[in-house]
């Protein structure tokens, strides 16, 4: 089962495309977190959050407990700003070394590109966001 991790903007639609696929983010997220740490800045997973719809997703998914359901807290929204400086400082980390995460490393390099557009909009419109998985 593959995971995926992307973003979650806050409201019913943000009026821009906020996808990005996440697959290798969630296979290196090991890696990427450590990373995050040596930088000092904040690793993508703390921006974790899940909401009703997507748990029920990811259960529906077999990736999870349906009782926690019932046991869910708010969901936890962040402001783009800070998802931009710890993707700042990870792009910043593999355009000087794209192949610290072996031959994927630019494809990981891509796909934290391609969160920062995201971030960069959400910003822009004073939106807040959060990470979500997803099992496939």
């Amino acid at each position: 089962m593959a995971a995926s991790m992307y973003i979650v903007v806050e409201g019913d639609d943000p009026g821009y495309n906020i996808y990005v696929n996440g697959r290798l983010l969630a296979r290196y997220e090991s890696a990427i977190e450590k990373l995050a740490l040596e930088l000092g800045v904040k690793p993508l997973l703390e921006f974790f959050s899940a909401d009703e719809n997507s748990m029920a997703l990811l259960i529906e998914e077999g990736g999870g407990n349906p009782d926690l359901l019932k046991r869910l807290p708010p969901p936890q929204w962040y402001p783009a700003r800070d998802g931009l400086r710890t993707l700042a400082a990870l792009i910043t980390a593999l355009d000087a070394d794209p192949h610290q995460f072996g031959s994927e490393g630019p494809e990981v390099l891509s796909e934290l590109r391609e969160y920062e557009a995201v971030l960069r909009k959400t910003a822009e419109r004073n939106l807040r966001w959060h990470l979500a998985v997803s099992w496939r």
